[in-house]
């Protein structure tokens, strides 16, 4: 039976379609599918399901080209409660001394620290360095309720910080700019976890509400893709449509389906190849990064002001990963981390230069990857612009540049250079334009609430046409995995609870 009631459509076997088959497309239409009745069908632009997470076969191992580690592996992380439930841990990363370990959000201190004149940086003073910075950051935290910050943003309340600090510095004037450009590493690793090109971009009061779980963070041995691949063969055959990239969605209509004439339904999808799939309810799980390329052509009507607004305003950047595999590792057996400090670097300095001849300046260092076969590999990390100039060069121009920057700080200008490369390229990448959300100086949390609103927002019409969920909308979570499958189980419940409760009214009528 279809009807109208209150204006609204209603069906007791509603079609509804997912679109991205990442994580949040993936959560939803799992939960979609157990319930009975529903018609789901998910929508997959590329060949694979995963989205931003995703694992390659390289250097006789798997790497991380997206999502690295579980952020906060205890029992209130539902992407370790999912890897739990598909045995894709190991016991380290299981054991109840890991899931308590408070890290506090922030990165581990490095094995060694390089200079780019080739010295070995004194890891005390790192580590002073590193509290310094640490304890600055965690009062970024402290200005969530107020009505105004002293600064818009977190960088500008960093630097100042760091201005009055520097008048208290006893160290002579080499190591006070050696401190600096210490400090100027840990500001762009910051970038790094904040998908930022600056931490000037990042807003001062939300800040603290990004909300950190315990657990000493770790990694899938055998690839996070594990993790999405048990969740894509959990589905029923035929649910995902691979390589069906969505031109239009078009919303508050009255469309037909030649499978069921009888029926109405409020939107329709059309993708690029020209099939429509008309449905009751979308849910739209793209990156934020798509959406502020596409929405204007992507929702026809266009989104409401409002919503369009917040997509601009909020924060989406770039974080790339440089896999460089090696013959034989320049490092000591026990490092786990290499730090790569610029020398006559500041944070309190503006560099204006060309991004190709500084662009390798912003990356902050190496994790050394386990040993595999018989390759020895280090993963850099390079955020923001510098990081997207990065994706236009080929790789032998980034082998080249790489050799080069590892050879000025092991000080060996005889060190052989990687045998080969790999990195991600997020901002180029057509369904992506960057890695993930921040809240942007100018936007709030409020604006991420504004952005996971279904459409219409006036009730009379039907309701939950379009839902949206993604990282970018979990107020609290966003950036993360996590959030991204909170967000997709969300709107599933959201539209679970509608019919739940039409159910139960027209029980009620009957």
């Amino acid at each position: 039976m279809e009807g109208s009631s209150g204006g609204r459509f209603y069906s007791r076997n509603p079609t509804i379609l997912v679109i991205g088959g990442g994580i949040a497309g993936l959560g939803a239409a799992q939960r979609l599918c157990r319930h009975q009745g529903f018609r789901t069908q998910l929508l997959e632009a590329t060949d694979r399901c995963g989205g931003r997470i995703r694992s390659e076969s390289a250097f006789g191992g798997v790497v991380e080209i997206g999502a690295h580690w579980i952020h906060g592996p205890s029992k209130n992380n539902p992407i370790f409660q999912l890897a739990l439930e598909y045995g894709l841990l190991g016991e380290k990363e299981m054991s109840e001394e890991n899931q308590l370990i408070e890290v506090g959000g922030h990165p581990g201190l490095p094995s060694v620290s390089f200079s780019s004149s080739g010295k070995d940086v004194d890891l005390k003073l790192v580590e002073d360095v590193a509290n310094l910075f640490y304890t600055l950051l965690d009062q970024t935290r402290e200005f969530l309720h107020m009505a105004e910050t002293p600064v818009a943003s977190v960088g500008e309340f960093l630097k100042e910080a760091i201005h009055r600090h520097l008048s208290e510095w006893t160290d002579n004037e080499e190591t006070k700019k050696l401190k600096l450009s210490i400090l100027n590493t840990f500001f762009n690793l910051e970038c790094c976890v904040s998908g930022c090109h600056s931490m000037d971009l990042v807003a001062l009061g939300p800040f603290g509400e990004y909300a950190m779980l315990p657990g000493l963070d770790c990694t899938f041995t055998e690839g996070y893709e594990g993790l999405t691949n048990c969740m894509m063969t959990s589905l029923p055959k035929n649910v995902i449509l691979f390589n069906k990239p969505v031109k239009t969605i078009l919303w508050n209509g009255s469309f037909r389906d030649e499978h069921s004439p009888k029926e109405r339904f409020p939107v329709q999808v059309e993708c690029e190849d020209g099939e429509k799939f008309p449905a009751h309810h979308v849910i739209v799980t793209v990156p934020l990064g798509f959406l502020k390329e596409k929405m204007t052509t992507l929702f026809s009507p266009q989104l409401p002001h409002r919503k369009a607004d917040v997509i601009r305003k909020m924060g989406f950047g770039t974080n790339n990963k440089i896999f460089l595999e090696f013959e034989a590792p320049f490092w000591e057996p026990d490092c786990q981390q290499i730090q790569v400090v610029w020398e006559d670097t500041s944070p309190l300095i503006d560099v204006r230069a060309e991004l190709q001849d500084i662009w390798f300046q912003k990356l902050v260092g190496f994790i050394v990857l386990p040993p595999m076969e018989s390759a020895y590999v280090l993963c850099g990390f390079i955020a923001g612009h510098e990081s997207e100039f990065m994706e236009t060069l080929s790789d032998e121009e980034v082998r080249s540049s790489l050799t080069q920057v590892l050879r000025r700080i092991t000080g060996n200008p005889q060190l052989s250079g990687p045998r080969s490369i790999l990195r991600s390229k997020w901002h180029s990448a057509p369904y992506t334009r960057g890695s993930y959300s921040y809240v942007a100086v100018g936007s709030s949390g409020d604006d991420i609430d504004i952005l996971a609103q279904p459409l219409p927002t006036d009730s009379l019409s039907s309701q939950f046409q379009i839902l949206f969920a993604g990282e970018a909308t979990h107020r609290t979570f966003y950036s993360t995995t996590h959030g991204a499958l909170l967000s997709g189980w969300r709107e599933a419940d959201r539209l679970i609870s509608l019919y739940d409760s039409e159910t139960q009214q027209q029980k009620f009528k009957l």
